[in-house]
């Protein structure tokens, strides 16, 4: 048994020294601040930089505002890193620490740091595209529809530099959260101690300008990012219609943008798939690189 153990440890050793061998990961770099609290970001590129300035690729994790973890990130963010994207993965205030629109606060001031250090990061300045998952990627939703909106950059530091990003992959983010539960799931979106109430602060029904806020869809123009969004057609955590809610609207908007339906899945099941992988890696390249 302990043999077994030990020969499994080497070998997941091994194959994390491979991973690495030809990329720099480095942790917990301080972007900002929210509140007191301060801001991390963690990074991943070529060991061997090119000569040209690399695109930027930024992760946002899910974990319905109240949970989750950068890191998460890095095993979406490692085949990018090896084809040449400088990459990030960060962190943003919980739902338990601070109520929206810190969420978005933070994501902006990370895109804005980015900003700040491209020349010490050997970045193109103008080609961050940002990937988020569930939260995450209601969060990305929210960096594509909202660079014109100034209220919602907050106070985490250079603001001198943008937060505007070139390309949005949403993968099933809540795009409307008054109308969640429009269709059936496997919670009640509208209470107050729900993934979508806890950061508006209360019941959504009851709060609904607040909750307007919050939607990606309410800051919608034509000027927003280009999107693919991808989401299941059997997720019963945020219905499928949140997504179509989005594709319409950015459509209507004349917005470049996709819905990919991924059939039979659940809430984030089946999201590995190569065909969906590589429509991704497709929509990243043709807008950043």
């Amino acid at each position: 048994m302990m043999l077994r153990r030990l020969k499994a440890f080497a070998t997941t050793t091994t194959e994390r020294l491979q991973i690495f061998t030809n990329l720099v990961y480095l942790r917990e770099i301080e972007y900002g601040r929210g509140g007191e609290r301060i801001l991390k970001i963690d990074i991943l590129h070529r060991r061997n930089l090119p000569e040209e300035a690399m695109p930027v690729l930024v992760w946002i994790h899910g974990g319905g505002w109240c949970q989750g973890r950068k890191e998460e990130g890095i095993k979406w963010l490692i085949p990018f890193a090896n084809r040449g994207y400088f990459c990030a993965s960060i962190e943003y205030r919980l739902s338990q620490e601070a109520h929206f629109p810190a969420q978005i606060e933070d994501c902006k001031c990370a895109i804005r740091f980015l900003g700040a250090h491209a020349k010490k990061f050997h970045l193109k300045e103008e080609c961050i595209g940002v990937w988020g998952i569930s939260a995450g990627g209601h969060l990305a939703a929210l960096l594509g529809t909202t660079s014109h909106v100034k209220k919602l950059e907050g106070q985490g530091g250079w603001h001198q530099f943008s937060s505007r990003v070139r390309a949005v992959c949403d993968w099933f983010g809540p795009t409307d959260f008054l109308r969640m539960n429009d269709f059936p799931s496997k919670i009640d979106h509208d209470a107050a101690d729900s993934p979508e109430g806890m950061p508006i602060g209360g019941a959504i029904q009851e709060n609904q300008e607040k909750a307007a806020r919050a939607n990606p869809i309410t800051y919608l123009t034509g000027e927003a990012s280009p999107f693919p969004i991808v989401h299941a057609d059997n997720d019963r955590l945020v219905p499928f219609n949140q997504s179509q809610l989005l594709y319409e609207a950015l459509k209507q908007a004349g917005v470049e943008v996709t819905l990919e339906m991924v059939k039979g899945g659940g809430h984030g099941e089946k999201f590995n798939a190569s065909i969906v992988l590589k429509k991704v890696e497709k929509f990243f390249n043709k807008h950043l690189q």
